[in-house]
């Protein structure tokens, strides 16, 4: 039972953690560009983990390296820029909820890659919490005039998402949790580097009086967003399973109503009733 109540935990501060990234990624693109938003949020992420890196390279088999760079491309590296590029045409709360397309693809790939028994209530639960995520989408609506087809860059980094939940399951497993994200992390910051220094990074300080909020909001995004929900995302796969996991990403819809409720945004009924069959397909799914 204390485990089980351990796992909700890191599932409601997971919830809160990603689901406020979408916020602090419109923050940054205020003066950045969506390429420097993710250099910054992966390098950030990547800094602070790097006495972690020093103490765990040493020790992870060198056969083992190439599969913890490919998690970090899945689980960090390629969503970071997908999602920063798709912000800067559609709203935060649309983007929390296309995201929810993560379980779908985890389940899909443990399926057809690893062929992962799944149950019919595991079965159930995912559907049902993906028909209220759907709800929820309908029930805010979309402006026509916007450029909707950029949440297909979302769609993009959440099949990236759950082929990385299918990986660190099946392959992975075996590895402390601050081991598998020290190492990925110092890489994806290793990668993102040149992205950012040959990207005019310091004009936007003379250009843009926001430059300054949007650092602060990048920087926060990797630490938080990035270096501390990837940590424990990768022990709630290691303690609940994957699937279990990758239902975090039914959470975030919730989070993005509650930033809607703070900045003044009506929630009506139905949305509520949505949130509700969200987290009872979660149920169903994390159920014993």
């Amino acid at each position: 039972m204390d485990q089980r109540l351990l796992n909700w935990g890191i599932f409601l501060l997971l919830c809160l953690t990603w689901g406020s990234s979408f916020i602090l990624m419109k923050l940054g693109l205020l003066s950045f560009s969506p390429y420097q938003v993710a250099g910054l949020r992966l390098i950030s992420a990547g800094v602070v983990l790097l006495p972690f890196f020093f103490k765990f390279i040493r020790q992870t088999p060198r056969n083992k390296i190439p599969v913890i760079i490919l998690s970090g491309l899945l689980g960090n590296g390629i969503p970071a820029y997908l999602f920063c590029i798709a912000e800067t045409r559609i709203d935060s709360s649309l983007a929390g909820m296309l995201n929810s397309f993560t379980p779908v693809f985890a389940l899909l790939f443990s399926l057809l890659l690893f062929r992962a028994p799944v149950q019919r209530r595991q079965l159930a639960g995912l559907a049902i919490g993906f028909i209220g995520v759907i709800c929820l989408f309908l029930a805010k609506g979309v402006d026509a005039n916007e450029y909707w087809y950029y949440g297909l860059f979302i769609v993009a980094a959440t099949a990236c998402y759950g082929l990385n939940i299918a990986l660190v399951h099946h392959y992975l497993k075996g590895y402390s949790t601050l081991q598998l994200v020290s190492i990925s992390l110092f890489f994806m910051a290793l990668f993102s580097a040149p992205v950012l220094i040959f990207s005019d990074f310091t004009l936007a300080f003379a250009r843009s009086e926001n430059a300054w909020v949007s650092l602060g909001a990048s920087m926060v995004l990797g630490v938080m967003g990035t270096g501390v929900a990837s940590l424990l995302f990768y022990q709630l796969i290691r303690s609940a399973g994957a699937m279990f996991a990758s239902m975090v990403t039914y959470g975030l819809p919730v989070v993005a109503i509650g930033w809607g409720l703070l900045a003044g945004e009506h929630v009506n009924g139905w949305q509520v009733l949505c949130l509700a069959g969200i987290m009872g397909g979660v149920y169903l799914v994390s159920r014993k």
